[in-house]
């Protein structure tokens, strides 16, 4: 485990990854085991960098497939090109793969971002190959996967719109490890990391902005990650004054949660949320002094 702990703090280090070294762990433990892996979390806790991440690691092609309904089977294992079959008949040059099958073929790490979009069809495709490493082309045969095809996919289980449930068959094929949201002091360290010249006051409040939007209790989906890094970024360019905080949130927030009663005006919620963490702080933007809480 010692060994595999060094192997997790070197892919942090590589790739600029803040916290989530539980995660890895797991993610590290199920790849070097052949395993397939369902990450499991709201949106923009950074499942794919996670992916992307170990797929670089292990030295291994990243294929991405984003989840949609009109993805199917044959999308997903690729399709004969019409002029190439008339003039040569069914031969290996005139098959376009598709991802599932681009993966197979060169041991790649094949991404499934919201595999739960994805309708039953082309979920049931995935089985062979998960199983036992092959996929069947008609006029082709059997293919099998070369060494190092893994499948990581992400689910979010806030969505309950435009998803399918996965079927008991798939999620017994996965390894799933859980993604919540960071913790205060690493979300700040994520916008650091994504805006290097973000002055600290900045990057502070705007994670405080955002992470009330995920515990009111007129919210039920509340803003990501991202939105604090949005957040901080257009702040930064808008003069100082109390003022920029409720243009930039309005310009990011309203769209971006959701409310248990359509009837509430979000934009007057987002004021809220804005001077319920100005009046949490004493701020002094014209002398540029840090950031203090007021008491």
């Amino acid at each position: 485990m010692t060994e595999l702990r060094k192997e997790v703090e070197e892919i942090g280090r590589l790739f600029k990854i803040v916290g989530r070294r539980e995660e890895l762990l797991r993610m590290l433990i199920a790849a070097k085991s052949n395993k397939h892996i369902l990450l499991e979390g709201p949106v923009g806790v950074g499942k794919t960098l996670l992916a992307r991440a170990l797929a670089e690691y292990l030295c291994r092609d990243f294929v991405r497939v984003d989840g949609d309904e009109r993805i199917d089977e044959n999308k997903l294992l690729g399709h004969w090109d019409p002029p190439t079959v008339l003039r040569m008949g069914y031969v290996e040059e005139a098959f376009i793969p598709g991802p599932l099958t681009k993966a197979v073929l060169t041991g790649s790490i094949l991404f499934i971002n919201e595999l739960n979009r994805l309708p039953e069809s082309a979920q049931n495709a995935l089985l062979p190959a998960m199983d036992e490493g092959i996929i069947q082309i008609p006029h082709l045969g059997t293919l099998r996967a070369k060494e190092g095809f893994l499948i990581i996919a992400t689910q979010n289980p806030e969505e309950d719109i435009g998803v399918y449930r996965l079927s008991e068959a798939l999620r017994d094929r996965f390894v799933l490890v859980k993604l919540g949201y960071p913790a205060r002091d690493e979300e700040i360290e994520i916008v650091k990391t994504h805006i290097p010249e973000v002055d600290d006051r900045i990057a502070e409040i705007s994670v405080e902005i955002v992470r009330r939007t995920r515990e009111h209790p007129n919210i039920v989906r509340g803003c990501s990650v991202r939105s604090s890094i949005d957040l901080a970024k257009i702040t930064s360019l808008i003069s100082d004054g109390d003022e920029r905080w409720y243009t930039s949130a309005l310009m990011i927030l309203p769209q971006r949660i959701e409310t248990n009663d359509s009837s509430i005006d979000k934009e007057r919620l987002v004021r809220e949320l804005v001077r319920s963490v100005l009046d949490g702080y004493k701020l002094d933007f014209p002398t540029q002094r840090g950031l203090q809480r007021s008491r």
